[in-house]
């Protein structure tokens, strides 16, 4: 095995290490008990990484390209009808937020105290809207969208509704169950944003 293969062998033990640890105990685990997980030291987990918001960074963008995120999103996208198009949007987001919750919650959490985090934070909500304007832009382009909305304002709009913050204020604080919170979601951004839509659906 190559020095490179080796390299990115052990960061990949190390997300993975570091994913079951926070997904057991949550948020608070530290570097040396990642580093214990995956056999090394805190500083060779701090070499790999830069520091803890550059691990969940890391850990984030593993999560995009194991549960294929964007490819899921644009698939939705090209969905023809216009409501069924969003209600597939919020169905895949709301998967890879359940799937990512613990992690995404220790990223927002950090990124008020580390750069690194709210580098890490900026990185992934960026993108993410620029995929839901494009989305909302489809949904403009085939006259679905309420007038009261832009394509922009729908998308920042969106990317609100359904946050990791959101999803979190539902089903932790208030206790909801994810079928509630999702049913609920679904039901009340196609109301806001599209033309038509029953209020009952």
């Amino acid at each position: 095995m190559s020095s490179k293969a080796r390299l990115q062998h052990t960061r990949t033990e190390i997300l993975d290490c570091a994913w079951d640890l926070i997904c057991e105990k949550g948020a608070e685990v530290s570097l040396a008990e990642i580093g214990k997980a995956a056999g090394i030291s805190r500083q060779s987990v701090y070499d790999h990484f830069g520091s803890r918001g550059g691990l969940i960074l890391a850990l984030v963008r593993r999560a995009d390209d194991r549960l294929d995120i964007r490819q899921r999103l644009f698939s939705a996208f090209e969905t023809e009808d216009p409501r069924i198009r969003l209600v597939a949007t919020i169905e895949v987001w709301i998967h890879f937020v359940q799937e990512i919750f613990p992690v995404a919650t220790d990223l927002i959490r950090l990124r008020t105290t580390d750069e690194a985090a709210s580098v890490a934070w900026e990185d992934r909500m960026s993108e993410l809207r620029e995929w839901l304007l494009q989305l909302t832009s489809s949904l403009q382009r085939d006259g679905a969208l309420q007038d009261v909305w832009s394509a922009k304002t729908a998308s920042e709009y969106l990317w609100a509704a359904f946050s990791v913050q959101s999803w979190g204020l539902l089903t932790q604080d208030c206790g909801w169950s994810s079928a509630e919170a999702r049913s609920t979601l679904t039901r009340t951004i196609c109301q806001v944003l599209l033309k038509g839509t029953d209020t009952q659906a």
